[in-house]
């Protein structure tokens, strides 16, 4: 009977354990994805010191295509030949289109306030989705989309220092956002059977050579590659589409898998802090009423996704 005891205990050991291994994995793949995707916005204001807008997009997309090649070939073969406009659409929408805008207006507003408005994506899913994908919401989530509807409002409002030209580049990023949330419901609508891995892969490498005649076109091949300040830019774009849209798509569908979809949601919430932690590092004017927003609008998102 001892021996018994000693084996049952030292198995509920094991086990907890195990559980708490796979948690602090979860945590981890989490913060890493958090740490990613917030630092992409500060990232593009680095490509843009000595690139344009256009040329910073093209690098991040085309990096993430040449990375992503190699899975490209298994993924032409598994995905569905009526499947494949499809896809072609999802990289157009849920990546290609939403790095030009970003990259535009943070032309013209902070890399942190970016941020903080990409917390609006979730709420631009639930309105696509129940407006033309049929999909049920209770009055918790829309209570949760008027929430983070208003702390929109009260972020964007004109104030004595922000001109209305600054203002409609913020629209773009909502832009970018609506664009993100079209092909969320998309592809849970119309391509549950596709891996999400053959997706990414297919879609970035369709965009590889749109992104070569993009970069031709505005002349980044005349630079002067070999300055400093260029291949810095460069790299820094680089880096934004291999961590930020290639490695962090394989990351964030490993969190999925392993924690479902409303722990990997839940991601959102760490994204704008990394943000406006990284703008206030480079200099950028974070005022109180943003935090504030942004703390409305994560109040939103948080009633969307909770059950």
């Amino acid at each position: 009977m001892e021996f018994i005891f000693f084996a049952f205990v030292k198995t509920a050991t094991l086990a907890k354990i195990w559980v708490l291994k796979d948690k602090l994995i979860n945590w981890g793949l989490f913060t890493i994805l958090s740490l990613i995707w917030g630092s992409s916005f500060i990232l593009m204001k680095e490509g843009m010191t000595s690139l344009t807008p256009y040329q910073v997009a093209s690098l991040r997309i085309l990096s993430a295509g040449l990375v992503l090649i190699p899975f490209a070939y298994k993924a032409l073969k598994e995905v569905p030949k009526n499947k494949l406009f499809l896809v072609i659409l999802s990289g157009l929408l849920g990546s290609f289109i939403p790095a030009y805008l970003f990259c535009i207006a943070e032309t013209k507003i902070d890399s942190s306030l970016a941020g903080i408005l990409n917390a609006l994506t979730p709420l631009f899913t639930i309105i696509i989705g129940v407006t033309f994908f049929q999909l049920q919401a209770g009055i918790q989530k829309i209570i949760g989309v008027l929430i983070g509807f208003a702390g929109l409002c009260l972020l964007i409002a004109p104030t004595g220092n922000i001109s209305m030209q600054h203002f409609s580049y913020t629209l773009l990023v909502l832009l970018a956002t609506l664009f993100y949330g079209i092909n969320v419901n998309m592809v849970g609508r119309h391509m549950q059977g596709v891996g999400s891995l053959n997706i990414a892969s297919l879609a970035f490498v369709f965009l590889v050579i749109p992104c070569i005649i993009i970069l031709y076109v505005t002349g980044y091949f005349a630079l002067p590659l070999s300055h400093k300040e260029v291949w810095i830019a460069t790299l820094a774009s680089a880096v934004l589409g291999i961590m930020g849209t290639a490695v962090a798509s394989i990351l964030f569908y490993m969190l999925v898998k392993r924690a479902g979809t409303l722990f990997a949601s839940m991601v959102t919430y760490g994204i704008p802090f990394i943000a406006v932690l990284w703008g206030v590092w480079g200099g950028e004017l974070v005022t109180m009423r943003q935090i504030g927003c942004l703390g409305i609008i994560l109040a939103g998102v948080y009633l969307v996704n909770r059950k």
